[in-house]
């Protein structure tokens, strides 16, 4: 499987009393932070080995994984003069393999994906989202749907649960306008959920520090009939404010939260 790229520099403004002290995708969720969520769902797609965009307090998510036997294990310390330390227990993600890559303090989403092209190997395609989101996100068929139509780049749609803005679907799946959340009425948005082949990185542009992937290199792909939109019914759920913050882990305390499709 390709390898999943997950963007975790922002500073989530908006779940400041949240975000102050560490980054949005370490916000947890039933004890563990969204990001373990996310990469949780592309796992039980087969994908092992996660690149992911640090920036703002990217420290925390590296000491998180670092970390991350002694926080998953029960541990017996010997404290005397031979100090010695033993694991009794395993974990589900030992064949993980994950690269953290400084990707800026203010870098924007495109600068961030240009950073991080050395590191994804010979791989001529790979995952994109973000570290803000969930969802019972069929992986495999995306990739599948990527794969059989031949564009630079898919999104995954998605019924938004309130208004964000709109994708107008032409024929053959073709994504025939993008914007980014206008004030318009309409019943899919980019999920935030990509499968891109390695030719998007020509798209990003000198200036991608200065750049939203989503604003002039999507539109540039739709332009030229380089986007597609893998429709995506089911379950999918953001994390932009408190309220939708408290949601997921209502869902999570609940035994309810339709994105764990991981046993």
């Amino acid at each position: 499987m390709p390898k999943a790229v997950i963007l975790c520099g922002g500073k989530g403004t908006r779940l400041r009393e949240e975000t102050e002290f560490r980054p949005k995708p370490m916000l947890p969720i039933g004890g563990r932070p969204i990001l373990w969520h996310i990469m949780k769902i592309y796992a039980a797609h087969g994908v092992r080995h996660f690149v992911l965009c640090l920036g703002y307090k990217g420290d925390i998510i590296k000491d998180f994984f670092r970390n991350y036997l002694w926080q998953m294990s029960d541990v017996t310390l010997n404290l005397g003069r031979h100090p010695s330390v033993r694991f009794h227990s395993r974990h589900d993600e030992e064949d993980w393999r994950i690269t953290l890559v400084d990707t800026g303090q203010e870098t924007l989403t495109a600068g961030r994906i240009a950073r991080i092209e050395r590191y994804l190997d010979d791989d001529e395609e790979f995952f994109l989202t973000y570290g803000d989101g969930v969802g019972a996100m069929d992986i495999t068929r995306a990739l599948a749907f990527h794969r059989s139509h031949g564009a630079a780049a898919t999104l995954t749609a998605v019924h938004p649960p309130g208004r964000f803005g709109e994708l107008v679907l032409g024929g053959d799946d073709r994504v025939a306008q993008f914007n980014e959340k206008p004030q318009t009425e309409g019943g899919w948005i980019n999920g935030g959920f990509f499968v891109l082949s390695r030719r998007v990185f020509a798209r990003l542009g000198a200036a991608a520090d200065e750049t939203m992937f989503e604003h002039e290199p999507l539109r540039s792909l739709s332009r030229d009939g380089e986007l597609r939109a893998f429709q995506h019914a089911g379950f999918w759920q953001p994390m932009d404010t408190y309220q939708e913050f408290q949601l997921l882990n209502r869902l999570w305390a609940e035994g309810n939260a339709p994105w764990k499709i991981w046993s």
